[in-house]
């Protein structure tokens, strides 16, 4: 986690620039159904603070996090709110959140290391609480060339993983294409993932 958490600080303001207008009105939607209007929502590993902007403009109440001291001072800036810098192995909430948002951050978790943070996940989430997941759609796990660890879940895979933690119900999972430019054909698996 390290080297990738370096790459974001290192390559903050490029990373800001590229991701902060894309277009995520779709996969707000298929989260927000679920949260109550004005509910406490999680941005766990923020980034640019792109998406904690959007929950904050439409009534929300956010608390955004990040691992990157970087993408926090940029994420704070950006938003108008101050982000935590926080690691996920650092998530320590009680029941306090309707809502967690993950957009393209759990996929720098380790399968070796992404039951506990989901147990984390489960301890910080309301009863009934929402969690949205994205990672690149796949079956691996690698590390890239820039040093970011990579996992890649598809249907199957993710399945298993969740299988592991009955007191998850998946509701949702949904294949789509990446909306960046110049990336359209790579592909992306978003889930819903409910606490009972």
């Amino acid at each position: 986690m390290n080297q990738t958490i370096d790459y974001y600080n290192r390559n903050a303001i490029t990373y800001f620039l590229n991701t902060k207008d894309a277009n995520m009105q779709h996969l707000y939607a298929l989260f927000l159904k679920y949260i109550p209007q004005g509910g406490k929502i999680l941005d766990l590993g923020c980034g640019s603070g792109r998406d904690t902007k959007y929950f904050l403009e439409k009534g929300y109440d956010v608390l955004a996090v990040d691992g990157s001291i970087e993408m926090v001072k940029i994420s704070s800036k950006y938003t108008g709110k101050e982000t935590l810098h926080m690691t996920f192995e650092e998530i320590n909430f009680i029941e306090e959140f309707d809502g967690i948002w993950a957009c393209a951050s759990l996929l720098h978790v380790s399968r070796s290391e992404i039951d506990d943070i989901l147990g984390k996940i489960y301890n910080a989430l309301k009863k009934g609480g929402i969690l949205y997941a994205s990672f690149k759609y796949g079956n691996k796990e690698n590390t890239a060339e820039d040093g970011r660890l990579f996992n890649y879940y598809d249907c199957n895979s993710f399945v298993d993983l969740i299988e592991r933690h009955p007191y998850f119900r998946l509701l949702e999972m949904l294949i789509t294409n990446d909306v960046r430019k110049g990336r359209e054909n790579e592909k992306w698996l978003n889930v819903i993932v409910q606490k009972i």
